[in-house]
């Protein structure tokens, strides 16, 4: 048995556990399970955390104390993805407060200090655990579980908590932690010849109209292992807003660290009922999840642009800030073509090669390591069941975003949509829903040079209080999907608008006066609230004439959209727009093991030249590119280029 030294700060934790660790032997003699803490060191050592005394036995341990609550686990399962407990002590510590983690993961030699005497484990603790080991662990009872809803959770390991303040026993299942240095997949630098083509292949559909080859349903989703209090993968429960007057939200969140520090990253659902919100607010946190950091084995190469030649894309063809933003900005340094930075392989879907792509560009929330030249978002990210049906979902996304900003800043006329002809039950009710509020809706085809459908809808509040505009958008190869989409979008906004506007007006407003005071997601479409800003949107909300929707995408439905019955050829349309504009089109597998389990895949997919959605106006990329300037002549908007006069210099309202 391992001999280890407690820090002398956690002394407390360390004479709890010590005392539980004999009661165990006393019973199982030199079969007791080891006992370790959890919660006074960080379960993993790294660059500022306190060196994990527990290290060597963690990965065996099978009893785990921390302040409120001992666990006993992994145990169960059936054996087809073991976990240690090690996944437990990271995934428990990913669910903690804000302060917590940064006192486990930052506090240096340090770390949390004790405030007492907690946790105090008197006979009765013991013996109820001792009574869970013998049950769980042991074999010599048996402990009842409730039945799991989802049969992917029960053929997981199970952590069992027993909670210190009133003896509560909770079960919860356990996913193994893939960067876990005893259960993850280990890391290794590919070289080019290593890299598996992401190749295209046939993919019939059960529906020649629809994009998914099933149901979001039928994805064996092991939900309550990933969003559980113990050790959620995902956060540590999901939320409904039962108050929403427009649709059925669903959500769940984590702290994920950054470049910034711990961030609040957010997965939801906006459906019309809470099964399919909550469904897909779980696809989310996994795509989100899969983004966010690397969670495969798969180690970047780190290498200068200068010295990779052919092999990588030109970042600054995706983009860069001004120079006044690396001038202000401590947090950004121009890009340096010799400067060594960390680079992930894709593969080039119009070219039929690998190509190496800057990991600033794939994982939008890994910490720095000299790769600051930009901070890019989720924008391109998708999770599908397969291949192509994540890339299509990056692609769209992609296009969506891309059309969005064209329209905004090139202060384009787009022909609007009479939502009376879409002949949608679904979008009808919305729009009456929005009625119900006090808004009116207006749909816009903007499409800008690119066929694929997208859509922008605009909510008005009809009598131009707080909360005046909402916008939203979407793309689809069905348009009558994209206006739908849209509007979804735009429902779940309005009702929380005016409130969002009364609660921020000052702030607000000294937005309106300083665009620069516009830093973050939020600021964007909030500002919107503000009946002033209403004069940048002229171009929405001036009158027009309403075309009939079949008229508007005539072109598209009789001869652009296919029909094949194949999702390969649906992507190939997509692919083949974006090539045929001068783009190449890459993708990059970010699919963690957790996801492959469930037979899902997630890819960044990145096009360099599209316009990229940036937030923060001292960080617009957009306003900056060559396409900006060209793409609506090129679409036939205009005769000639966007003159730098012309285009709208203000904050963008994308939500």
């Amino acid at each position: 048995m391992t001999t280890t030294t407690p820090r002398p700060l956690a002394q407390p934790m360390e004479r709890a556990r010590a005392a539980l660790q004999a009661t165990l032997e006393g019973r199982f003699g030199a079969g007791a399970p080891r006992v370790v803490t959890v919660g006074a060191v960080a379960a993993r050592g790294g660059d500022g955390d306190a060196p994990d005394v527990w290290a060597a036995d963690r990965p065996a341990a099978r009893v785990h104390l921390t302040a409120s609550a001992v666990l006993v686990g992994p145990w169960g399962g059936d054996g087809t993805a073991p976990a240690c407990g090690r996944c437990l002590a990271l995934r428990w510590q990913r669910l903690r407060s804000r302060s917590e983690r940064d006192a486990l993961e930052l506090g240096g030699l340090d770390g949390p200090r004790p405030a007492g005497a907690w946790p105090l484990l008197p006979a009765h603790v013991h013996d109820s655990v001792t009574a869970l080991v013998e049950a769980v662990l042991d074999g010599s009872a048996v402990l009842p579980i409730p039945p799991a809803e989802h049969p992917a959770d029960r053929a997981l390991p199970q952590v069992t908590r027993l909670d210190l303040g009133n003896l509560t026993v909770r079960t919860y299942p356990l996913l193994a932690d893939p960067l876990c240095p005893d259960c993850g997949p280990g890391a290794r630098v590919p070289e080019a010849a290593d890299v598996a083509p992401l190749s295209l292949v046939s993919r019939p559909k059960p529906d020649p109209d629809g994009y998914r080859l099933r149901s979001a349903f039928a994805i064996p989703m092991p939900v309550d292992a990933l969003a559980n209090p113990v050790c959620g993968a995902l956060g540590a429960s999901t939320w409904t807003d039962v108050t929403s007057s427009t649709t059925a939200p669903v959500a769940g969140s984590v702290f994920i660290r950054g470049y910034a520090g711990l961030h609040d990253v957010t997965w939801s659902g906006q459906e019309n009922s809470f099964a399919t919100s909550r469904r897909l607010a779980f696809l989310e946190g996994l795509e989100r999840y899969a983004g966010t950091h690397r969670r495969g084995g798969q180690a970047p190469v780190v290498a200068a642009y200068d010295e990779l030649g052919a092999d990588a894309i030109d970042p600054l063809e995706c983009g860069v800030y001004s120079p006044e933003t690396y001038r202000d900005d401590p947090l950004v340094r121009p890009f340096d073509p010799a400067q060594p930075i960390p680079w992930e392989w894709g593969w080039s879907l119009r070219d039929e090669r690998p190509v190496l792509v800057p990991s600033r560009l794939v994982y939008y929330s890994a910490p720095l390591a000299g790769d600051d030249f930009v901070f890019e978002c989720s924008n391109g990210c998708a999770i599908g069941g397969c291949l192509e049906e994540a890339v299509l979902g990056g692609l769209l996304e992609l296009i969506e975003r891309d059309s969005f900003l064209n329209g905004w800043y090139g202060a384009a006329r787009l022909p609007r949509i009479d939502l009376g002809t879409l002949g949608s039950p679904t979008a009808a009710a919305m729009v009456e829903r929005a009625a119900l509020q006090g808004y009116d809706v207006h749909a816009f085809d903007n499409r800008i040079d690119l066929p694929v459908p997208a859509v922008t809808v605009v909510g008005v509040r009809r009598d131009g209080g707080p909360g005046t505009l909402s916008f939203a958008a979407a793309a689809s190869l069905d348009p009558r999907a994209a206006v739908e989409g849209a509007l979804s979008e735009v429902l779940s906004y309005i009702p929380h608008l005016t409130r969002q506007t009364a609660e921020r007006r000052d702030e607000l407003e000294a937005m309106a006066d300083d665009f620069g005071l516009v830093r973050h997601l939020k600021d964007h479409p909030q500002l919107y609230g503000l009946p002033r800003m209403a004069s940048y949107a002229r171009s929405y909300l001036e009158p027009s004439q309403a075309r009939p929707f079949d008229e508007v995408y005539a072109d598209w439905q009789g001869h652009g959209r296919p029909r094949t019955g194949d999702l390969r050829d649906d992507v190939a349309v997509v692919r083949d727009a974006l090539v045929g504009a001068g783009h190449d089109v890459i993708v990059v597998d970010q699919t963690s093991p957790e996801q492959e389990r469930m037979g899902l895949r997630t890819v960044a997919t990145v096009v360099p030249g599209l316009l990229p959605i940036d937030f923060g106006w001292n960080r617009q990329r957009a306003v900056l590119m060559p396409r900006l300037r060209t793409a609506l002549r090129r679409g036939g908007h205009r005769d000639t280029d966007l003159t730098e006069a012309e285009i709208r210099m203000a904050p963008h309202p994308f939500p």
